[in-house]
């Protein structure tokens, strides 16, 4: 059986309610930046235009930013106004990482990043098994230098967490302006301003149970404890966005058991995308791998570090391995955590180069 404990704490970074008071959102682009040219046959063009946006350093927002504009300010010309700037910076941002990488890892026939790039911009759903499969082709082609992995863990995190934040962005404003988008009545965008924890729960477990049925033709049932140390016998309501978290349940549901535990020091390993105790998955356009990519708990702490919270992993030696998510409690406290590329990434892809000069 499953048990899922639930704790809301006074001042403990666990999910809370909402922050009091109000924190103006400040949702202008600041300097020049503009979009990119969007002349096929200038390359150069381009490739100058994504040099000088990359100088600009992404503008963070809080959850609690997010709430004030879509629910007194929704101006949509204003939004506009925003990701027209915005977007080609934080894609800019990371496009100027990708000469930085091994090339190898650039040769890969299943990972084109800057066509990987363009398609996260246009919302393409494969990006991420792209990406993934790339990563194996390299790991199956060549022998893993601990350097080179340093390399594509620090990429990957960045990449990944670019890619969370600039959804976040396009779903915030497609969700808020697009009429012909459904959305709960409840939502601002797709931020939850009284997010049920024990639905979203049920709701993970019942999505990884059925998958668990579908590969293992069996499944655990599941128990919750839900402690408010704030309302005692009250349930659980947050202000975050339901997808994210359910993301972040769905892979800690799916992976989850009781194996006796791992060792202490490979217990960072489990967060590595080269590192997978699964079989290699085979790809096909019916079914989704249940695992294999390794992607699973990355990802999902990725999801926990946007908004600055995190996702921690402790064994228990004999018994298994329990995981905890920790949210920031005040939604004014809960701002983006952006990737900039800046001189000191520049030196964490050249630090083991150097080290074994």
């Amino acid at each position: 059986m499953k048990a899922a404990r639930i704790a809301l704490r006074n001042a403990a970074p666990l999910a809370a309610g909402s922050a009091s008071g109000s924190v103006s959102a400040n949702v202008n682009a600041s300097g020049s930046a503009g979009g990119f040219t969007t002349n096929s046959g200038a390359g150069t063009e381009t490739t100058k235009e994504v040099e000088r946006l990359s100088r600009f350093s992404p503008s963070p927002l809080s959850i609690k930013q997010f709430l004030d504009f879509g629910s007194t300010n929704a101006c949509e010309k204003t939004s506009f106004s925003f990701l027209r700037h915005e977007l080609p910076v934080r894609l800019a941002n990371i496009l100027k990482e990708i000469d930085l990488l091994p090339s190898l890892l650039l040769g890969t026939t299943s990972v084109h990043f800057i066509d990987a790039i363009t398609k996260i911009r246009n919302r393409h759903h494969s990006v991420m098994p792209m990406m993934a499969q790339g990563v194996l082709e390299y790991r199956d082609s060549s022998k893993m230098d601990p350097c080179i992995n340093h390399n594509i863990q620090y990429f990957l995190d960045r990449f990944y967490m670019n890619r969370i934040s600039i959804r976040m962005l396009i779903n915030q404003h497609t969700f808020i302006f697009d009429s012909s988008n459904v959305c709960n009545p409840r939502h601002i965008g797709c931020i939850d301003p009284c997010c049920d924890v024990v639905d979203l729960v049920y709701d993970a477990f019942q999505s990884s149970q059925m998958l668990c049925d579908q590969h293992y033709f069996a499944s655990p049932e599941l128990k919750i404890t839900q402690i408010n140390a704030k309302a005692a016998g009250k349930p659980i309501y947050i202000v975050y966005v339901p997808s994210h978290l359910f993301h972040m349940l769905f892979e800690l549901f799916k992976i989850s058991d009781r194996g006796g535990g791992v060792p202490v020091r490979i217990i960072e390993r489990l967060f590595s995308y080269t590192y997978s105790t699964a079989p290699k998955p085979v790809m096909d356009n019916k079914n989704t791998p249940m695992a294999g990519f390794g992607y699973g708990l990355p990802i999902s702490r990725l999801y926990a570090k946007y908004f600055h919270g995190d996702l921690n992993l402790y064994s228990i030696s004999g018994y298994g391995t329990e995981a905890v998510i920790h949210l920031k409690a005040l939604s004014a406290e809960s701002v983006e955590k952006l990737p900039v590329f800046n001189k000191s990434a520049c030196k964490r892809y050249q630090t083991c180069i150097e080290a074994d000069d």
